[in-house]
């Protein structure tokens, strides 16, 4: 295998044995490159085992298959995600991980003498600002503000700042939120979660169609509620008192987002009927992705066949939109690379590693991002002649924060110039002493976390239904399930969920146990988690953000388990099973 000059000067110390940080820039072969570092520590040494990771699932597979295949025929190649039992490994080839950072780093290494054989190799993208202006008039987002205010009425919260579609106000109601769940206040606590779900409207209408975010509404105000509640029946009323005027707005094309006029044209240039165009449009959330399929679909200049596009989005649950699963992930980039599809509406998930050369248009449609993600997306435009769109409103945070991401690229550059550039004695003394302090620094954080998970007897712990406020369980009915399943083993707590119809589909199997229902609440339908089904016992699992813990000290509202401030005991299955009864809540 050969590597070009900069390749060589980039991977010369780690070929002499020395642990380097590699840095070039995006499709200048650093892959390539730590295959030449891999087939030399497995010829050199005996018995040498290498791994390569990575920090994305569908990079496994592309490296495998693009890159290190061609060390199949001397050595035995296999690719790993996911849990594996293969943990014996000699030698390390780190790449786009944060591992690194715990490295004995001897060098960062880049591209010097052949900085200019790198650069007449690796072209960079054109990069363009395609800027539109605001909405003249938005009255769809207006009567979303309108209703917002009438909550906010109903509330009595007159002091509550009214910075409607922004991210401070989802902050400011998300927290609205948690407070009124630790003080019992169901009033405040459903108005907030209903006025969070108004402003995700106001931002999905600024970022997409009217119709997107009425269709987002109205997904809300179908799903089962607790129609008892006096505030749920008083929303609900006047969400279907403005429905018909939402709808009518949402459909009024004279007040679409000018945005999606701008992405028209953009698309519109680079994909031809006849032309070979392949492109990436990075959007923020996957319910955009999935908006700007949908309106691409609908969009008579672009719905021929000259545009074969598909959503591309991450793997984990989200209550937003339905995650991909990693096959359906592999079958997309599969079916974009060899050009069946030529068109991705992706999040994050592609910024990193994705390796397709005839990318040729990159557009970052209304993100605000730092400046590493604004690096790799860019470096996703690999083809000769590709164009870098930064499609945001013009005067938006979204343009200052690309031009301030600009600056930092160049002084991130510099850092790292002098870092290199630093004695190799200073250079060590550094390295130990920044060692040194994260190491402290992790054993006086575990130490306090230790330290917090005695602070209560679980016999003196309460948790609520997050919703209606019940009293369903002492911290002594939990246990744990390989540490991080956290279940309830006290068989009177079945009296106060229902499990709803059919058992939850997951993309992997387990070794142990397998996924049943989800379960609710018996008085208000909350959702509290789902039933596992561990070596044929039926446990149920609770999600700790479903409920409010009360301790000696305080009422409280987690979103991980392991904040909590009392020990849980690991479960012991066959004490489960042999016992008749458990204590009684």
């Amino acid at each position: 295998m050969e590597l070009r000059g900069y390749q060589r000067e980039a991977v010369a110390p780690a070929l002499r044995g020395r642990n380097s940080i590699v840095w070039l820039p995006t499709g200048a072969g650093k892959t390539r490159a730590a295959v030449h570092v891999c087939r030399q520590h497995l010829e050199s040494r005996r018995g040498g085992r290498v791994a390569v990771l990575v920090n994305k699932v569908h990079l496994v597979d592309q490296h495998a298959k693009k890159e290190f295949h061609v060390l199949q025929k001397d050595f035995r190649v296999t690719a790993i995600s996911g849990d594996t039992s293969h943990k014996s490994f000699l030698a390390i080839v780190v790449k786009e991980s944060d591992i690194c950072a715990n490295l004995d780093t001897e060098k960062i290494t880049s591209a010097q003498e052949e900085l200019q054989h790198l650069q007449s190799h690796v072209p960079q993208p054109r990069k363009q600002y395609n800027l539109c202006q605001e909405r003249p008039q938005d009255p769809f987002g207006e009567r979303l503000k309108k209703v917002m205010r009438q909550i906010h009425q109903y509330m009595e919260m007159p002091d509550l700042p009214q910075d409607f579609g922004t991210q401070v106000y989802e902050q400011r109601v998300v927290e609205l939120e948690k407070r009124a769940a630790e003080t019992f206040c169901r009033k405040r606590r459903v108005c907030a979660l209903h006025l969070r779900k108004y402003n995700d409207a106001l931002l999905i209408n600024d970022t997409v169609r009217m119709i997107d975010a009425f269709q987002c509404l109205q997904q809300f105000y179908a799903a089962e509620r607790d129609m008892k509640d006096p505030t749920e029946q008083f929303l609900t009323a006047t969400f279907e008192e403005n429905r018909t005027s939402l709808q009518a707005l949402a459909g009024d094309r004279r007040y679409e987002n000018p945005r999606l006029g701008k992405l028209e044209e953009i698309l519109r240039e680079h994909f031809q009927p006849l032309g070979a165009s392949r492109g990436i449009v990075f959007t923020k959330t996957r319910q955009s992705a999935h908006s700007l399929l949908s309106w691409l679909q609908d969009t008579a200049t672009l719905c021929g066949q000259h545009v074969r596009a598909a959503v591309l989005t991450g793997a984990g649950y989200s209550n937003q939109a339905r995650h991909m699963t990693q096959n359906e992930q592999q079958d997309v980039i599969k079916l974009f690379r060899e050009g069946a599809l030529n068109l991705l509406f992706s999040t994050s998930v592609a910024e990193e590693g994705l390796d397709i050369p005839e990318c040729n248009i990159v557009v970052r449609y209304g993100l605000m991002t730092n400046e590493i993600a604004m690096v790799q997306a860019r470096g996703r435009a690999r083809a000769e002649n590709s164009v870098y769109s930064v499609l945001a409103k013009a005067n938006s945070r979204e343009v200052s924060r690309e031009l301030l991401n600009e600056n930092l690229v160049e002084l991130m550059e510099r850092a790292i110039r002098a870092v290199q550039a630093m004695p190799e004695q200073e250079y060590r003394l550094k390295i130990r002493e920044l060692q040194r302090v994260a190491v402290a620094s992790w054993l006086m954080k575990e130490a306090r976390i230790s330290e917090r998970r005695q602070l209560h007897d679980p016999d003196a712990v309460y948790l609520y239904c997050v919703n209606c406020h019940m009293a369903v369980c002492r911290g002594s009915d939990l246990r744990t399930v390989e540490g991080m399943h956290h279940v309830n083993v006290n068989p009177n707590f079945g009296l106060y969920y229902r499990v709803s119809s059919g058992k939850l589909q997951f993309q992997r199997t387990f070794k142990d146990w397998e996924p049943g229902c989800r379960i609710v609440c018996n008085g208000c339908s909350q959702d509290w988690g789902m039933e596992m089904i561990y070596r044929q016992v039926k446990l149920p699992i609770l999600c700790i953000k479903n409920f409010v813990v009360e301790t000696p000290a305080e009422k409280r509202r987690y979103k991980k388990w392991s904040a909590v401030t009392f020990p849980i005991k690991e479960f012991d299955y066959l004490e489960y099973c042999s016992s008749t009864s458990n204590q009684s809540f």
